[in-house]
């Protein structure tokens, strides 16, 4: 069965950073919906469906004035911060129901999250966390890149790094992280799966050498939190060879009371842009070298080099999978152990498709 290029509409997605988004209007599409995004006077973010209800100019190429208020910049419909059509040209009289969509929007730990779905249903304290972002004692790179394929490939990828091996060599990539076996959890009640690969004797990639100072045989742990369909959370420990933390360690918590080790927090937002392109928010929070300026900048240009290796493969990915699907209509696929995380991951996902009424979560995509 093709890879699905179902959309989760009642989820939260990341359209932006908060640094991203100003007094300026900002335009992203997030689940195939054109958004016009901005920060009110009173810095709050606002979302609204980038199409003037009159002509469909994009408001996004308009025009914010004073109080919140969006000047269309073909006909001059007017629009305050809750999508309300307030002035029309040329008539005082404003149509009866004139407005556009407007969306529920959080900002936390640097992200600005929207929901797209039924905005009866938008619970802010379902967000996921990724406090490392914004904490004391912890800096952080980030970058987007856009991804000409579906949502499922990029999680596809997030959830088995045994790729990193033969995608990433000469970066993040050693032969143990290919030869090293997984564990897998699914916790249903949370909506998490949890992939973990505990590396010994491992060698010491690029990424960690130069930015640590670290030499020699390493312990390498990488322990995968996913939320699906949005938030990608990979607790990285590395530390010298038999160098291990106490007992009752937990990943992504326990930073604090595990001296000797190095940690990054690598976070991942992969929020649909249509039912075949990907927003890829990609994100590298450290505990260690946090006001090196040259660690970060390091840092900040090997992960890209990284994320821009998925986004290659990813793409010719999406290319073969789409003409296989238009000549045969779907396409096979043999999976291994290492595809448990993923595996479940899918399995999820088509619960949350089911649970909002999609007629395929259970069918092959089609283009």
């Amino acid at each position: 069965m093709s890879p699905s290029t179902v959309i989760i509409r009642n989820q939260w997605y990341v359209a932006a950073y908060g640094e991203e988004i100003t007094g300026e209007l900002f335009a992203r599409t997030i689940c195939n919906e054109p958004l016009v995004i901005y920060r009110a006077e009173d810095g709050e973010v606002v979302a609204l469906s980038d199409r003037c209800i009159h002509r469909r100019f994009p408001l996004s190429k308009s025009r914010l004035i004073s109080g919140d208020r969006i000047v269309c910049g073909y006909h001059g419909f007017t629009y305050d911060r809750e999508g309300t059509c307030v002035a029309v040209p040329a008539q005082t009289r404003i149509p009866k129901g004139a407005r556009v969509a407007s969306y529920p929007v959080v900002e936390q730990d640097s992200l600005v999250w929207v929901w797209i779905g039924d905005r009866e249903l938008a619970d802010a304290s379902a967000i996921p966390r990724a406090p490392w972002l914004a904490q004391e004692g912890w800096a952080s790179v980030r970058g987007l890149e856009k991804i000409e394929g579906r949502h499922s490939l990029l999680m596809d990828n997030l959830m088995d790094l045994s790729h990193e091996t033969y995608l990433h060599g000469g970066y993040i990539g050693t032969p143990e992280v290919a030869d090293t076996p997984i564990t897998t959890e699914v916790d249903e009640a949370a909506g998490v799966v949890r992939v973990s690969r505990h590396m010994d004797d491992a060698e010491c990639p690029p990424f960690y050498a130069n930015s640590t100072g670290m030499s020699g045989r390493i312990t390498r742990w990488q322990d995968i939190e996913y939320q699906p369909p949005c938030l990608y959370r990979l607790h990285s420990r590395v530390a010298p060879q038999g160098h291990y933390p106490a007992e009752g360690y937990v990943p992504g918590h326990d930073a604090d009371d595990d001296p000797g080790a190095f940690h990054t927090e690598i976070v991942y937002a992969l929020t649909p842009e249509t039912d075949h392109s990907v927003h890829d928010f990609w994100m590298v929070a450290r505990d260690f070298a946090i006001d090196d300026p040259e660690v970060a900048e390091y840092l900040h240009t090997n992960n890209r080099t990284v994320v821009l290796q998925d986004v290659d493969a990813l793409t010719l990915v999406e290319r073969v999978i789409t003409e296989e699907e238009r000549v045969g209509g779907t396409v096979t696929e043999r999976s291994i152990n290492i595809d448990t995380g993923a595996l479940a991951a899918r399995r999820m996902m088509k619960l949350l498709a089911r649970a909002q009424g999609d007629e395929m979560a259970d069918t092959p995509a089609r283009v």
